[in-house]
């Protein structure tokens, strides 16, 4: 098995970075997906990253008869029902998914659409993308952690896309365990990026100021809890880890949730503090620091 073809859907930041890195290798065999009403615009601006345009291949639903053999969602979470529905003219049996989103949902969801197709567990970690007025910024790209929940043996699925990422460049680790993974991001997006929605405090100032620590702590501490009560393999030496990767970030960097506060975006606070929250409901866990963020940063939403 091997991948000869690969689009992406969502050319945000992350997506942005990732989709010049493919562009490059993949040239005409690498497609951007988009709804119809944005193509033409993405078609003539490009996309651009770190002061230089690109230009690449953008197709929306039904435009060629071309099916992909590797198909990457980098939406936002509240935009997937969206895209899971403008991929699907390019999505056949032998198609690979898989999604680089935050949280713990999003692979479900997208197994839910394409129950006969192989959907891989993603996320980007170490990328400090950020969007600005004129594009994308970014210094580091950071690596992709993929896989199927349990990857003690490679399927040949997984050893296609972990093929496809080192030609492309793109460094990449598959986990013995990705569900201990995925959680792991969830709790730490849980604590920094929400901490700093609300604080306004970028990277340095998250653990340096002792309320801000408090509340990222706790947050996530619920996120633990849940995941303990659900059998899920997260740890207190997790929590502490995550306390002390902090002085690795840059002091001045900004949480993605940061940024969309700042530019009076729609944040993706349902999937973090309002998963954490109905889920304690459903397993009798308090969650009061996760449901007074979520309140708080629904507040914000409402107050643009």
């Amino acid at each position: 098995m091997k991948i000869e073809n690969v689009a992406l859907i969502g050319m945000g930041a992350v997506g942005t970075v990732y989709g010049n890195i493919l562009n490059n290798h993949f040239g005409n065999n690498f497609a951007v997906i988009s709804d119809a009403s944005r193509k033409e615009r993405l078609l003539k601006q490009g996309f651009t990253l770190n002061g230089k345009t690109f230009h690449t291949n953008v197709l929306s639903n039904g435009d060629l008869d071309v099916k992909f053999d590797l198909i990457i969602f980098c939406v936002k979470n509240y935009q997937l029902e969206e895209a899971i529905e403008d991929v699907r003219s390019f999505v056949d049996d032998n198609t690979i998914l898989i999604t680089f989103l935050n949280g713990v949902t999003a692979r479900t969801r997208i197994h839910a659409a394409y129950p006969n197709n192989k959907v891989l567990y993603g996320l980007s970690m170490k990328i400090d993308a950020q969007r600005v007025e004129n594009g994308v910024i970014n210094t580091e790209d950071g690596e992709i952690h993929f896989g199927e929940a349990d990857n003690t043996v490679l399927s040949p699925e997984v050893k296609a896309v972990q093929e496809c990422f080192n030609d492309s460049g793109i460094k990449s680790i598959v986990f013995p365990d990705m569900i201990r993974m995925i959680w792991k991001k969830f709790m730490l997006n849980v604590g920094v990026n929400q901490v700093t929605a609300v604080t306004r405090a970028p990277y340095g100032k998250v653990t340096k100021i002792g309320t801000n620590l408090t509340l990222f702590r706790e947050a996530m501490m619920e996120v633990l809890s849940i995941a303990k009560a659900s059998n899920i393999d997260l740890r207190e030496e997790d929590v502490e880890d995550f306390v002390t990767l902090m002085n690795n970030f840059s002091p001045s960097g900004r949480t993605s949730m940061l940024q969309d506060v700042e530019a009076r975006r729609k944040t993706e606070v349902d999937y973090f503090a309002g998963t954490v929250v109905e889920l304690g409901k459903k397993l009798n866990i308090p969650t009061p620091v996760n449901y007074v963020l979520y309140c708080i940063i629904k507040s914000l939403e409402e107050l643009y």
